[in-house]
């Protein structure tokens, strides 16, 4: 086993995160340090949530030239969107894309189609399995724009703000998938199968749970009010309270002895 900032992960997953997120995921190592400007810029995907919101943050941090990519997938949580605009502005990207890819047509998933977003889940089920919230392929998708994206920019780096603790049964949350990717990277790109200039995959949240996420985001001054993680908002764009995402958002603000700024329509996080 392989212990992260209190956390435990077995040790052929540390391995496969250590090599797919570099020093990222080690302890954030570079932030705050010089960048070599051939190795400046980064490519962001931030969806107005907290985690792409402190992933943003830590590439800003350690020195990168941010460009944040938005995918506006058909997700029925559109506040996400707009949030996703105001993060970009108040932490200071050179430039924020919003990129359309209408997955609605697909289906599948409850924030995609007709299907109902769940409510008041216990930890347990909420850790039980695939949740019917899992949009199929959606980070192989995002990533795959943000790779595009970042080929063009000759960016070197592209962030994303998963975390493998906390993951709620995603796949494509998992150390696994991320070391898979980074090996498409290394082939799919000009960059690196031409000019043999490495395109490195981030998630510098990877191993972190949601109070850590809170705690270093407080850190690095992220203002958490203006980002927005609810799958299922009210009809006014205030989050629902109960659904998987603020649970886990509510519970991780009060592990971190946090206030969460959003306004919630019921007082128990329970």
């Amino acid at each position: 086993m392989f212990a992260v900032r209190g956390r435990r992960i077995p040790a052929e997953e540390a391995l496969v995160v250590a090599d797919a997120c570099g020093e990222a995921l080690a302890g954030q190592e570079g932030v705050g340090g010089a960048v070599d400007p051939a190795d400046a810029r980064a490519v962001v995907l931030l969806s107005g949530g907290l985690d792409s919101a402190v992933c943003l943050a830590l590439a800003r941090a350690a020195g990168r030239r941010c460009f944040a990519l938005t995918v506006r997938y058909g997700q029925r949580h559109a506040a996400e969107l707009r949030a996703a605009e105001r993060v970009a502005a108040a932490l200071g990207a050179e430039q924020h894309l919003e990129l359309a890819l209408d997955l609605r047509a697909i289906g599948g998933s409850a924030l995609t189609d007709t299907i109902a977003v769940p409510k008041a889940r216990s930890a347990e089920q909420i850790g039980r399995g695939v949740p019917v919230t899992y949009v199929p392929a959606r980070n192989t998708l995002l990533l795959s724009c943000a790779l595009a994206w970042a080929e063009v920019l000759d960016a070197r780096h592209i962030y994303l703000g998963v975390n493998a603790l906390d993951y709620s049964g995603y796949p494509d949350c998992r150390p696994a998938f991320i070391a898979a990717f980074q090996a498409l990277a290394d082939q799919a790109t000009a960059m690196g199968t031409e000019r043999g200039a490495r395109l490195i995959i981030e998630a510098p949240l990877l191993a972190l749970d949601k109070a850590e996420i809170v705690r270093q985001g407080l850190a690095l001054g992220v203002d958490f009010g203006l980002t927005h993680s609810c799958y299922d908002p009210l009809p006014e764009g205030h989050p629902c309270g109960a659904c998987d995402a603020c649970l886990l958002r509510r519970k991780g603000f009060a592990a971190a002895g946090a206030v969460d700024p959003l306004p919630y329509p019921v007082e128990d996080a329970s």
